[in-house]
């Protein structure tokens, strides 16, 4: 098992609309997926994983509805709205920029 990383405060967001982005998907499979693409490097608990897809909905971003899930139990699957995509794109230009300008400062000489 990996050390768990702690994700810097606002990442969060980025990571469920990126997710999200790929296709709509419930909140367990949505952290699994986090956890899964990461090699458990990042965990997402329950506590900061549901208010954050609220405070997306609240904010446009997502689009929630009830419906069966894998298991035949009744999930609430969370999509992106147009909204959600052109913020996606801006926390990933953003992202793509500092990842960049650090690389920079790393790999000066």
């Amino acid at each position: 098992m990996t050390d768990r990383l702690t994700i810097p405060q606002g990442t969060l967001d980025v990571l469920l609309l990126h997710i999200i982005s790929l296709d709509r998907a419930h909140g367990y499979a949505i952290a699994q997926r986090i956890e899964q693409v990461t090699g458990d490097a990042i965990s997402v608990t329950q506590g900061s994983l549901y208010p954050a897809l609220h405070r997306l909905e609240q904010k446009g971003w997502l689009r929630s509805e009830w419906r069966p899930s894998d298991t035949g139990r009744s999930a609430k699957f969370y999509s992106l709205t147009r909204a959600g995509r052109k913020r996606l794109a801006v926390e990933r230009d953003g992202w793509d920029r500092l990842t960049h300008a650090v690389q920079l400062i790393f790999n000066e000489s």
